[in-house]
C-alpha cells in the first residue's frame, strides 16, 4: 500500500499525518511535542523559535508514525509541507542555522515594513503584494542587517520555515 505524508509546522506544534494514497483516508496523526513549543520573547512584541527544534519534532513524529504503523519508508510516495508564514530562517554555507527564526507573530520589523510600504507605494503593494509588507520576511531580514550585522554577513541562504524543513528532508536548498 502507498502512502502520503503531510507535515504541518505551526508555531505551537508540529503535526504529521499519514494518508492512504488511493483513498485519501488519514491513517494516523501525530502531534509533537505533547505541550506547546516554546516561543522566545526577549522583548515585548518579539517571537522566535529554534528551527532545529522544529526538525527534531518532525523526525520524532515521523518515527512514531513509522513505528505505530509498521511502515516501510519506501511506502511513502509523496510529502507535503504546510507551515507558518513570514518566518525568517537564516543558514550559513554549511546549512547551519545562524540564529533562531523570527516567526510570523514577531512585530519588531513592522516599522521597516511600513517604511517600505510608503516607499513602494500603496498601489504597488496592494496590487502586487496584496498587503503591507509590515510583518513580511523581507522586513525581518532588514532588521537583522541593521541590528545583527555579524550574523547578516554569514548568511548564505534565507528561507521560510517550510523551505528549511524541505531542505532538511532533501539535503537541497
Amino acid at each position: 500500500m502507498n502512502f502520503l505524508l503531510g507535515i504541518d509546522l505551526g508555531s505551537s506544534s508540529v503535526k504529521v499525518a499519514l494518508v492512504e494514497q488511493a483513498s485519501g483516508k488519514c491513517v494516523d496523526l501525530v502531534h509533537m511535542p505533547s505541550e506547546e513549543m516554546d516561543i522566545t520573547s526577549m522583548q515585548k512584541g518579539w517571537a522566535e523559535q529554534d528551527p532545529n527544534i522544529w526538525w527534531i519534532h518532525i523526525c520524532d513524529a515521523i518515527l512514531s508514525i513509522k513505528k505505530r504503523n509498521h511502515l516501510a519508508m519506501d511506502a511513502i510516495k509523496s510529502i507535503g509541507i504546510s507551515y507558518q508564514m513570514h518566518g525568517l530562517v537564516l543558514v550559513d554555507k554549511q546549512g547551519d542555522v545562524l540564529r533562531d527564526s523570527i516567526i510570523w507573530c514577531d512585530s519588531r520589523a513592522v516599522s521597516i515594513g511600513e517604511k517600505a510600504f510608503d516607499t513602494l507605494g500603496t498601489e504597488l503593494c496592494l496590487s502586487k503584494l496584496y498587503n503591507s509588507p509590515g510583518n513580511f520576511t523581507a522586513s525581518k531580514l532588514r532588521w537583522v542587517k541593521e541590528n545583527e550585522p555579524d550574523i547578516y554577513k554569514k548568511i548564505h541562504k534565507v528561507m521560510l520555515p517550510g523551505d528549511f524543513i524541505a531542505y532538511k528532508l532533501s539535503g537541497e536548498i
